[in-house]
């Protein structure tokens, strides 16, 4: 459905971020099919490092996180340059403020590397327009794990916990200071959108709650209903 939520020219541009396991890929799909946005996902399936990264981090991380850059500055781009309103699962944001950050204090990355990487960053977010929207999935470490487990990523199964506090704690630390757009903080613990309707219903109606001039973008009665 090109162009989808939009209306006189105007386009959305909403980013979902969060950790691993927090179900930002099944929003993102969620969000483009309830709404006709275009979605851009995070390069998993077609990644050469991943599974590499997981089995040997401080090899793997700085060649990761610049496949990481690369990919989402392009999809931020094609986003930002089209005339339709899209979703991106995970910002370029995200990259280094959380993953980079991360994996130098935790000694997984060289400075050297890591402040070539941070200017590399830099230049790049220079030239970019940020989302209108940023969607934070928020979620504990136990939810965290039991979702990894239940998607049977091979890759994934020896992630460890003191990794994805970690991430939790820079997520967390890049929310209070986000100040590039307008951001929604969704405390995903309990919320089963993928199976439950009302809870889908409710993120949706979170989202366009916090969009300026909503109203102005629900164009079908379906969509109205979530406001009754």
């Amino acid at each position: 459905m090109g162009g989808g939520f939009c209306l006189a020219g105007q386009k959305i541009f909403i980013a979902v971020a969060g950790n691993i396991g927090t179900g930002k890929t099944t929003l993102t799909n969620m969000l483009s099919k309830r709404f006709g946005w275009a979605a851009h996902y995070e390069a998993v399936k077609d990644n050469p490092y991943l599974a590499d990264f997981y089995a040997d981090m401080s090899r793997w991380s700085f060649p990761l996180q610049v496949f990481f850059l690369n990919h989402r500055y392009r999809a931020h781009q094609e986003i930002t340059a089209g005339t339709d309103s899209a979703v991106q699962d995970r910002s370029i944001y995200e990259d280094a403020n959380i993953f980079a950050r991360n994996l130098f204090e935790a000694g997984n990355m060289e400075g050297r590397d890591y402040h070539n990487y941070l200017d590399l960053y830099k230049v790049m977010c220079a030239q970019l327009t940020p989302p209108d929207l940023m969607v934070y999935l928020s979620k504990s470490l136990p939810k965290l794990k039991e979702r990894i487990s239940i998607r049977g990523r091979d890759f994934e199964k020896n992630i460890p916990d003191e990794y994805l506090s970690n991430l939790n704690r820079y997520y967390n630390d890049w929310m209070d200071g986000y100040d590039l757009g307008k951001k929604l903080i969704i405390d995903s613990n309990d919320l089963d959108f993928l199976h439950n309707s009302n809870d889908f219903d409710y993120i949706a109606k979170q989202i366009l709650n916090a969009l300026d001039q909503r109203d102005l973008f629900l164009e079908s009665r379906n969509d109205a209903t979530l406001f009754q």
